[in-house]
Parts: C-alpha cells; sequence; structure tokens
C-alpha cells in the first residue's frame, strides 16, 4: 500500500491531462508564465530580462502613480489589511460605499456595484438579471465572461455576426414575439482586436424591440469618453444603456469591477448576484486606490493621461505602418498583430522577448483557431523612444520569421 498522500501508477484519472499538455507542448503552444520582477511599467524585467512592455492593461500607467499608493498605505494604517466578511454580512465598509457612489458619479449613473473582478461582474450580472425563460443576443466576439454568464443565466443564447447590426436586428425579427425578457449585450472595445461596437445602432434596436441593454466596459474604462469614462460617454448614449460593466484592473490600476445603472438594479444585484453574495469584500488598499485613480481620472492631470495615451497610439500605429505591418480592425491602443498559426505566432513572441520586446502571442481558445496574434497594447506612460525601437525590433523579428517580407 502506497504511503498517504502519494500517487501509484496503476491507476491515474487524471492522465489525460499530462498527455494534453503534452501534445500542446509539442506544438510549441504551451508557454510558460512570464514573472515579473518589481513593478509594472513601460520598461520592466520578466524572467530575469529588461523588456519594453507591450503586453499590459494599464493603460494610464497608474499601476505605480504616486497617488494611488499614498492612498493605499493610509488605507491600511486606518482601516487594516482586510474586510473580513462578505459585503452582505459584515464586509461593507465606508469605504466601498464611497467608491461606489464616485464611480456612479463619474459614470452619469444613478448607482454601482463594486465585484471583485471584471469577470465575476460580466457573469454575475448576467446570471443574476436573465434565467432560462429569456433571451441573450450577443456579439459573437464578447468576451468569456459575457459568454459564461449567458450560460449560467440558462436563457435562450442567439449570437450575431460581429459588430453586424444587420444580423442583430435579423434575431430580433425573428424573436419579435418572445414572452421573455430580451438582453443585447456586447464589448464597448473588443479585447482581441482593439475595435469600438456600434452601440448607437445597438441602442437603436434594444429601443425598438423591448430589449435591456448591456455593456462590457472593460477596455474602453478609463480610454474612451471623456477622462475614459466609456463607450457610453463617447457615443453620447446616457440614458440609453440600461447596464454598465467596467473594470478597476485595467486603465484605474488596481483590481476589480463594476456595474452601474439604476438605483433599482444594483440594490438588485446585491441581493442576487452570486459573486458579489460569496465573495470576500474588497480590501481597504484595493477601494483607496481606486478611488485615488478616479479623482486622478477626474482631473486636469487625468485627461492629460487620456490625450498622452491616444497621442502614444496613434505614434505608434504610424510607425508599425512604415515597417509594413496591418491593422485595419484596431481604433484604440490594443494592436492585434495577426499571424495565423499559432505555434508561429508563439514563436515569434518568444524571439521578440529573447529581443527586448514582450508582445504576447494569443491563441486558441481565446481566438478562433487558425487566428493566432499577437497583441500590443500601448501605455500613457512609454516613451516615444521606447515605441520607436519596439516597432524596430517587431519589423526584425518579423521578417526572420516571413511574418513581413523584406522591402
Amino acid at each position: 500500500m502506497s504511503e498517504p498522500g502519494t500517487q501509484t501508477t496503476k491507476h491515474n484519472p487524471l492522465r489525460y491531462i499530462s498527455d494534453t499538455l503534452q501534445d500542446l507542448r509539442a506544438k510549441g503552444i504551451a508557454p510558460k508564465l512570464r514573472v515579473l520582477q518589481g513593478e509594472q511599467k513601460p520598461v520592466c524585467v520578466f524572467d530575469g530580462r529588461e523588456v519594453i512592455n507591450l503586453a499590459s492593461n494599464n493603460y494610464l500607467g497608474l499601476t505605480s502613480h504616486k497617488a494611488l499608493q499614498k492612498a493605499s498605505i493610509e488605507a491600511v494604517r486606518k482601516l487594516g489589511v482586510g474586510a473580513g466578511a462578505v459585503r452582505t454580512i459584515a464586509g461593507t465598509m465606508q469605504i466601498h460605499m464611497d467608491l461606489e457612489e464616485q464611480i456612479a458619479r463619474f459614470k452619469h449613473s444613478e448607482a454601482c456595484v463594486v465585484f471583485q473582478s471584471g469577470f465575476t461582474a460580466n457573469a454575475g450580472t448576467v446570471s443574476a438579471v436573465l434565467g432560462k425563460d429569456d433571451l441573450i443576443v450577443s456579439d459573437e466576439l464578447n468576451h468569456a465572461s459575457i459568454i459564461d454568464g449567458a450560460r449560467l443565466s440558462k436563457a435562450a443564447i442567439k449570437v450575431f455576426k460581429h459588430k453586424d447590426v444587420n444580423d442583430c436586428e435579423r434575431i430580433l425579427q425573428e424573436h419579435a414575439n418572445f414572452a421573455g425578457k430580451k438582453l443585447i449585450i456586447t464589448d464597448g472595445v473588443f479585447s482581441m482586436d482593439g475595435d469600438i461596437a456600434p452601440l448607437p445602432a445597438l441602442c437603436d434596436l434594444a429601443e425598438k424591440y423591448g430589449c435591456i441593454m448591456m455593456v462590457d466596459d472593460a477596455h474602453a474604462s478609463g480610454v474612451l469618453g471623456k477622462a475614459g469614462r466609456g463607450t457610453v460617454d463617447h457615443f453620447q448614449c446616457h440614458g440609453r444603456v440600461h447596464i454598465q460593466v467596467g473594470t478597476l484592473s485595467k486603465a484605474i490600476g488596481s483590481m476589480g469591477g463594476y456595474v452601474c445603472g439604476s438605483r433599482e438594479l444594483i440594490d438588485f444585484l446585491y441581493l442576487r448576484a452570486r459573486p458579489f453574495l460569496f465573495s470576500t469584500s474588497h480590501t481597504p488598499a484595493t477601494a483607496a486606490a481606486c478611488q485615488a485613480a478616479f479623482t486622478l481620472l477626474d482631473s486636469v492631470q487625468g485627461e492629460k493621461l487620456v490625450n498622452k495615451l491616444w497621442a502614444n497610439t496613434k505614434f505608434f500605429k504610424k510607425e508599425l505602418k512604415k515597417r509594413g505591418f496591418q491593422f485595419a480592425t484596431s481604433e484604440t491602443p490594443i494592436i492585434p498583430i495577426h499571424v495565423g498559426d499559432a505555434a508561429k505566432a508563439f514563436e515569434f513572441s518568444r524571439k521578440l522577448f529573447d529581443a527586448g520586446v514582450f508582445a504576447p502571442a494569443v491563441g486558441y481558445p481565446t481566438v478562433a483557431e487558425g487566428k493566432a496574434r499577437l497583441r500590443a497594447i500601448v501605455s500613457a506612460a512609454h516613451k516615444r523612444q521606447q515605441l520607436m525601437r519596439a516597432a524596430d525590433t517587431l519589423a526584425e523579428v518579423a521578417r526572420t520569421l516571413d511574418i513581413l517580407q523584406a522591402s
């Protein structure tokens, strides 16, 4: 008999995992985690190597901003390191309520609820507001958290072609007499191609067919709209979107997600959103950092940071296009460099890393098979010479792999 806690060689019910991993590694599509040593900055050290960082969602450079650091430290000193309970028992601190009120004001909404992540904000909200007798009409490239939330709701799910308003209306026409609730849901900015949803036209459809309208603004928060208020502000669709989801983990520089909407919607989510009900509250340090970030955004300095982000984005795209790269879909700081073959994309990323640029490869299941790519993300904190060097390196390595033909 084997020792307690050891595995015998006779029966391993997880053998299929080992086989799958071996297969992925043999194909060159099982990258190891890169380990960051130090702060998340435009140039930083991963795995002992200094690289230009084009991998981070830290759009405004706030992860290491002094105002956020100071707010976090003061919160720990005054309020401790943890909340000690879920929000619905003993874990709702005044700082949580203050943060929710601040975000609601920033987003021009009645109310807000903060979740532990953007993923749980999406999944928890969709599965709370809809049930098995309802209908979800979803863009085909929506984020995995939307897909999982839709599945958890047990509602009927119909998928329309990416950003295709006519296809969305076709589905709604086919379900014009549907008895249950109907939800149109879309990302505001799509995370893999960097394009922006046709929000005004989708709002028109929601109003025409009596649907709830929901937007996931994770990659638009801090990026689009005045001071980074998102796609609703960018398109001036205030009052037309019933549910706005955002993140605190990207441009805001900290951790978490949030949902904005009517006071009644938020009160309902307090009672029915399972991630909110069953997860311990944010630490005081996290909440305080988020408060500092929104205070910064809603100031002249915040406006300058957003403007710098867009200036850097335009500069980097121009330099990449000079070198032969094409990325027609991108309308934001997310820049996809399409490769197609997953193994080649991961090889491209590895060689880039060795040359001093970190731009991760993305393959299946994050994107469809045959559509692997590198995803580069620009930040407000990048300097022009860093972006120029990154563009040169991308072009040099791409040519060695026949991703770009030598001119």
